[in-house]
């Protein structure tokens, strides 16, 4: 499982704080204190509040490369907020993200391709969120065949298939979990999956228990990344403990260690 740290985000206050004050600490503590837990990546987004994404992006990214290698997921909307943060970029990227309308997969897969990176594909489109495993398909498949015509490698694609809260969309759950395993057949190669963890509890009281329940079930459909808090110990435990089942890990009394070491 590759594991995309969400905690740089302008969206929550300790953040949102730090890109606003310029403090460098804030955000490099944030960064370990993932990278120590286990995230391969680390998630990079402004949020909603910044008043200058343009200039703060690239500047978050700086800040991050100082104190890790590790690949960064640029994490915006805008793709001019994206190119701010490639143009600043060392490390490997992650584009985060793309939707299957044309005009928005004209400008982002050539980005990709220019700058090396990854790239992660949402199934949504201007006419909104699909409603049936069906439309994700659809979707899914416009992603990967725009990929195909622009010559970019889909294994360095990933497939989203937009979780949404259980608590309002519970019938569209297992639609997902479902689209998580056939997406990789679209094509050949496959594309990766990978999904926003935390928006499948937003709104319930129980969030922490929902997350690790919705992620150790679509690990089992197939799931090869994940943006999460990986500073949840009980949530990575049981990604951990998921992957030891489906044997993905070899079994040990101390596998949890063992995993952490690797």
């Amino acid at each position: 499982m590759f594991i995309i740290g969400e905690l740089i985000n302008g969206m929550y206050a300790n953040i949102g704080k730090a890109i606003k004050e310029k403090d460098k600490a804030e955000i490099q503590k944030c960064a370990l204190r993932q990278i120590e837990s286990g995230a391969d990546a680390l998630d990079i987004n402004c949020g909603p509040a910044s008043k200058q994404p343009l200039v703060d992006m690239p500047w978050l990214v700086e800040v991050v490369q100082e104190i890790t290698d590790k690949p960064l997921c640029l994490d915006s909307s805008r793709h001019q907020v994206i190119e701010a943060g490639l143009k600043a970029a060392r490390n490997k990227i992650i584009i985060n993200s793309v939707s299957a309308d044309s005009e928005k997969l004209d400008i982002i897969i050539p980005l990709a391709k220019q700058y090396g990176a990854q790239l992660i594909g949402i199934t949504i489109s201007k006419k909104g969120i699909p409603q049936n495993k069906d439309q994700r398909l659809e979707l899914a498949a416009t992603i990967v065949s725009a990929c195909v015509d622009k010559e970019f490698p889909v294994e360095n694609l990933y497939l989203d298939p937009i979780v949404l809260p259980v608590n309002v969309a519970q019938a569209q759950l297992k639609d997902i979990l479902e689209s998580i395993r056939e997406f990789k057949i679209i094509s050949e190669p496959s594309p990766k999956t990978t999904l926003g963890l935390s928006n499948v509890s937003q709104g319930t009281n129980t969030r922490g228990l929902v997350n690790r329940t919705f992620l150790t079930m679509a690990i089992a459909y197939g799931l090869d990344s994940a943006i999460l808090d990986p500073t949840d110990e009980e949530l990575m435990e049981a990604l951990i403990t998921s992957e030891l089942i489906l044997n993905k890990n070899i079994y040990c009394s101390s596998y949890l260690e063992a995993y952490r070491k690797k």
